[in-house]
């Protein structure tokens, strides 16, 4: 058995420059992996047959099929394999987990199946998949241009805690493409924000974890009911500044200071919210 994790992410700056003419939108952003990770399992068999241990998971709903389906066509591969997704990451959440599991199966079904795909020949078939597959081939800390396959390793950002806030509101299923629709023009920025942000990773500015931006922070308090109660419960449990991680509802904070993070995280597990702690 061999087993292959895949990590969530958080965006820690999120600009969308403006919507270009192929219906996507052009964007720049600071993407950071974390250690909150699904882990995927995978053993010979017969025939392709994909489990997880998420009741309401689908694997027709998932990008997991679909990276199945798109290396078999690819490859000329007969081979089968069982696939087992331990199931952590919250679905439609923002955090990147079903992108990150495509991938993830994607390099465990080359190393399984030995079919010697290069790392670029997977990131060739992870952007057939979705404009945020290709990252995770990366991980650490990245940036992200174009509708999301342009991307380009960063100075790695200093050990952070994360904060992870999965809020108890109405299960709304929301696709990438819905919330990019709820932007118009005067949301656009010009990608300023994210290239200050690389200067402080370069060292060229100070204080690291400032300038942190998510053009989704307020659509999403709009869109999202109850989302801005999380918020305040979050703060109200010692975060200094509170972010939405992605497109989606799961909101964080970061901090260097460990223990700090931890009694952030007891505090709202105490308030019975969903919380998770990780770092990078």
């Amino acid at each position: 058995m061999m087993t292959v994790t895949a990590p969530a992410k958080i965006n820690l700056t999120l600009e969308v420059l403006k919507k270009r003419p192929d219906g996507y939108h052009e964007i720049r952003s600071v993407v950071q992996t974390v250690s909150f990770v699904d882990k995927i399992k995978f053993q010979p068999g017969f025939k392709v047959e994909i489990k997880c241990d998420l009741p309401e998971w689908s694997a027709q709903k998932s990008l997991v099929s679909k990276a199945v389906t798109l290396l078999k066509n690819t490859s000329g591969s007969g081979q089968g394999a069982l696939i087992e997704i331990e199931k952590r990451i919250p679905l439609s959440s923002g955090l990147g987990g079903d992108s990150s599991d495509a991938a993830a199966v994607l390099r465990g079904l080359n190393m399984l199946w030995d079919l010697k795909l290069s790392l670029r020949d997977l990131i060739n078939l992870g952007t057939q998949i979705s404009s945020d597959v290709p990252l995770f081939f990366h991980g650490g800390t990245v940036l992200i241009e174009g509708r999301g396959e342009k991307i380009r390793p960063l100075h790695p950002m200093p050990h952070m805690s994360v904060i992870l806030l999965e809020p108890s509101i109405q299960r709304v299923e929301t696709k990438t493409q819905q919330m990019y629709n709820l932007l118009s023009v005067r949301n656009y920025t010009s990608g300023k924000i994210t290239g200050d942000f690389i200067d402080m990773l370069e060292g060229k500015a100070s204080k690291p974890g400032a300038g942190l931006y998510n053009i989704f922070d307020k659509v999403a308090l709009d869109y999202f009911a109850g989302l801005e109660e999380h918020r305040r419960k979050f703060l109200e449990a010692g975060a200094d500044d509170v972010h939405t991680a992605g497109s989606g509802p799961t909101l964080f904070t970061l901090t260097r200071d460990d223990v700090k993070a931890y009694e952030i995280h007891k505090r709202l597990q105490a308030m019975g919210l969903k919380a998770y702690l990780a770092d990078f």
